[in-house]
């Protein structure tokens, strides 16, 4: 190997190893909302069993918590204009009778005792109680109440009684989705052996918890704790069990919902739950609390302490707060402690949407953005993400040389229209709808095949594309789209590949139980997969290894899906829609696809949109981009939201969403992160880098080299990208990640490094042959007839640059050296860079061939190819 394939080779290694005191000021949006103290909530209604309720006193910006008052040096005293009617006790308002009154706070010196001064101002805050429904006999309802200590205290858990086979002999529902079933398992199973109506202190469902009597689950309450105070006294009263009317909670919310914060803050945050009869409840401490970043902030699950958030670094992070089946977010934003010049943030005339909402995330969390990238880069960054192909020599070259200053824009416009365009996005979708001859037969493929490029051809809207497929029928050769009814033939697979292809989020959980992470009940997901009870098909049966693929999708007359917790068929419904009866006329699926495309949909635009912006920006505004479930927040939420309904203004136009993203700042930036801004990963200061796909990567190798790839029983030429059929095999697509199209997922595609795919490259069959081909780009330098090369580029480097010479100068010219080596490096660089050589790269190059014999130097241009081909400059998207 020559010095230089060397030198390349630590370069191609070091690829794996990379893969392997006072408030912040706030951002300029926030800075014009006037300071205040507010209590929270601003409304205080109490009519519950449990009629308290938390305090918390905020200075507030807007809608934004700045943090609580109280600090080391102040605290609250309050005042009751009314004591008969509510009083506070260590910071929670109490009940004492029906009425209104008024609420006080004031801040105070602990030292002094007296009010403090904030800016030369006592500092006082306001709010109206109501009570109302007070009932000192507390009527406690086992849905809400006890179902909720239960799930607090981890019984209905899947570690403890929750597990399928529950634990010695006493089994829960999961989270206590099912509470006729849990009320029957705790009050009949064992001949109700689990409470004693007339002394209630010695029933089970006590004295295990209590650790009274020996418990494998430990201690998981007191006697004197209000865990206790629930379930005694619901025993006392007679056990009631669920009923039909009883109220069932509608909403939770979480206070403060907007947090801005410093590092070393502490925010205690507050539940609320609001009921079907119009009740509002504080449900702290019996809510189960989750925080998604804990480099950010910590949040305590249990004690005296629940509810209390720590910051603890510099970002943004979300408690998730889980009450009864319903999940809220509160959001803490802490910026980064950083000097950072104002104008960084300064909005240029003519700023799109798209770069207002990410500058403003930006300044909120003080990350200044990256300067735009080259224009090389942005050739090379656009025809790859748009066309899954780079941009030859002569098209670089051009695009350098040009002066226009909207070039980019013409760019863009020119991309979109080329033919590879279609074959990228064929190639995309049909990774999300599962084109796959693992699972369909060859007719088949091609016919699912051809329906999506028809579609990307036409500029289908998507909201057309999702119809075509919900509501196939058919024979799957003349109608590609019903294949979609081949792979899923059970309709609760059909029902959770449609929630993942089209709304970016799993349901499979709700299939046993409800979901843990989203709003989605065990009904609510019989329901949605009600709505393709009755679709059907006939003949061919699925057997990827026989038959002709012909299956014939159609609608029968009846059939249901049976609820198994129930024994009954579920009502149809989408999952956020309204039910259709069992005898509905029409196709049911009809209604769901309504509902799905529908503009007040929440979750249809949001899920295309977010698949899209991955495929440019490298990460999803919601990662991953299957799973857009309530308790994974966008990164920027106001864009996103922006983004889907934009899609929607515009009819579902793909395309225009592309052009929109690519043309702005954000995609522009460089992906050269600052110091200040290297740590950001989700904010799009800069752009992110992210290797190649393995598709991508084998037809870039091929472009380069001018060697294509062969795939058995394609045409010669077909580029990887072209392949209508995931399982034509390919080790070297195996290798990098191409996924088997079995699972709409996209984590069946990885972009992770691993020694293999560093070997093979290195070595392998792959690339190798290529080189050695007698067809290789470098091999035709020595042969004659070679066009004109192009000129390097002389703003590339400060640095003095080797004049370009003909390229026809080259042949017949096994001594390649000088002026002509220029040429021909130049040549190598535009194709695989879309840059030019600098004139340090030029020279080291110059010195390596100038010491390499005449008769050695085409196997040292060959080892030259393999190292621009195997460095991270090549196979990572810039």
């Amino acid at each position: 190997m020559s010095r230089l394939s060397l030198v390349f080779c630590l370069t191609l290694l070091s690829y794996a190893v990379l893969a392997c005191g006072n408030d912040f000021a706030i951002s300029a949006a926030m800075s014009a909302e006037p300071t205040r103290i507010a209590i929270l909530p601003e409304t205080i209604r109490l009519s519950s069993p449990l009629p308290s309720q938390q305090l918390l006193v905020q200075r507030m910006a807007g809608n934004v918590s700045l943090g609580p008052v109280a600090d080391d040096q102040h605290v609250i005293k309050w005042a009751v204009a009314n004591p008969e009617i509510c009083i506070v006790e260590e910071g929670r308002v109490v009940a004492k009778a029906n009425g209104q009154t008024m609420l006080t706070a004031t801040i105070a010196s602990k030292e002094e005792g007296a009010p403090g001064e904030k800016t030369g101002e006592k500092v006082v805050a306001q709010a109206q109680v109501t009570v109302e429904g007070f009932d000192p006999a507390i009527p406690w309802v086992f849905r809400n109440h006890v179902q909720s200590v239960l799930s607090k205290t981890g019984c209905n858990m899947g570690a403890c009684h929750g597990a399928v086979a529950g634990k010695n002999g006493f089994r829960l529902s999961l989270r206590g989705y099912d509470p006729e079933g849990d009320y029957f398992l705790i009050t009949r199973h064992a001949r109700g052996r689990r409470i004693t109506p007339h002394d209630p202190g010695r029933s089970l469902l006590l004295t295990k918890p209590t650790g009274a009597i020996a418990h494998k689950g430990g201690v998981r309450f007191t006697e004197d704790s209000p865990e206790y105070r629930v379930i005694s006294q619901w025993i006392a009263q007679g056990h009631p069990g669920p009923i039909a009317d009883e109220p069932r909670i509608t909403k939770l919310q979480v206070y403060p919902s907007l947090n801005r914060l410093q590092a070393g803050d502490k925010q205690q945050l507050l539940v609320m739950a609001e009921f079907t009869d119009g009740r509002r409840e504080d449900v702290t401490r019996w809510a189960k609390f989750t925080a998604t970043n804990h480099s950010v902030c910590t949040v305590v699950n249990e004690g005296e302490n629940q509810g209390l958030v720590t910051v603890n670094g510099s970002g943004e992070g979300s408690i998730v707060a889980w009450y009864l089946a319903q999940n809220v977010i509160a959001t803490v934003t802490v910026p980064l402690v950083q000097d950072v010049p104002p104008q960084a943030f300064a909005r240029k005339s003519g700023l799109g949407k798209i770069d207002e909402l990410i500058l403003a995330k930006l300044e909120e969390l003080n990350i200044p953005p990256s300067p735009p990238c080259s224009d090389g880069e942005f050739l090379r960054r656009l025809s790859l993400d748009l066309l899954g192909v780079l941009p030859t020599a002569d098209e670089a070259e051009a695009f350098l040389a040009s002066n226009d200053p909207d070039k980019r824009t013409h760019l863009v416009d020119r991309l979109l229209a080329r033919p590879e365009f279609v074959d990228y996005w064929t190639y995309r979708w049909s990774d999300l709808l599962l084109v796959s001859g693992d699972r369909l037969r060859p007719d088949a493929v091609k016919a699912y095949s051809a329906w999506i490029r028809e579609q990307v051809e036409k500029n289908t809207p998507w909201d057309q594309i999702a119809r075509g497929v919900i509501l196939a029928k058919g024979s799957t050769i003349t109608n590609g789209a019903a294949n979609f009814y081949a792979l899923h033939q059970d309709p609760l697979d059909m029902s959770e590949t449609v929630s993942t292809a089209f709304l970016g989020m799993s349901i499979n959980c709700a299939r046993c139980h409800d979901h843990p992470l989203e709003k989605w009940t065990n009904d609510e997901y019989y329901g949605m997969a009600s709505l393709f009870a009755r679709v059907r098909g006939k003949g061919w049966g699925g057997d990827f290894r026989a038959g002709d693929g012909n299956r014939t999708i159609f609608l029968a007359d009846r059939g249901e899906v049976i609820q198994p917790r129930t024994g009954e068929p579920q009502l149809p419904k989408p999952l956020n829609g309204e039910a259709i009866a069992f005898d509905a006329e029409g196709d049911r699926r009809e209604h769901l696809a309504q509902w799905l495309t529908a503009r007040e949909n929440p979750y249809f635009s949001r899920a295309i949109v977010n698949r899209v912006w991955a495929n440019f920006m490298g990460t999803g505004l919601v990662e991953a981009v299957d799973d857009l479930r309530l308790t994974n927040p966008a990164s920027n939420e106001a864009l996103l939201n922006y983004l889907a309904n934009d899609l929607v203004d515009h009819q579902y136009d793909l395309r225009q969403l592309m052009r929109q993203i690519v043309l702005s700042d954000a995609y522009g930036r460089s992906s050269q992160s600052m110091e200040e801004n290297a740590k950001d990963d989700r904010y799009y200061s800069h752009f992110r880098p992210r290797r190649l796909s393995a598709e991508v990567m084998l037809d870039a190798l091929s472009q380069v080299t001018a060697v294509p790839t062969e795939f058995k029983d394609y045409p010669a030429g077909t580029r990887a990208l072209q392949l209508k059929d995931a399982a034509v095999g390919s080790y070297f697509l195996s290798t990098f990640g191409r996924p088997a199209r079995l699972l709409t997922c996209e984590c069946e595609r990885t972009e992770e490094p691993s020694m293999t795919q560093v070997l093979h490259l290195m070595n392998g069959d792959t690339l190798m042959k290529k080189l050695e081909s007698d067809k290789c780009v470098v091999n035709t330098l020595f042969a004659t007839g070679k066009e004109d090369a192009p000129k390097p580029d002389s703003s590339a480097n400060n640095s003095k640059e080797a004049e370009p010479a003909s390229a026809n100068a080259l042949a017949n010219r096994p001594d390649l050296s000088g002026p002509e080596l220029t040429a021909a490096v130049t040549r190598l660089y535009l194709s695989a860079f879309s840059r030019y050589p600098s004139g340090d790269e030029l020279r080291q190059i110059h010195e390596v061939i100038d010491q390499t014999p005449a008769s050695a130097r085409p196997t040292a241009l060959q080892d030259l190819l393999w190292s621009l081909l195997t460095s991270r400059e090549f196979l990572f998207q810039h």
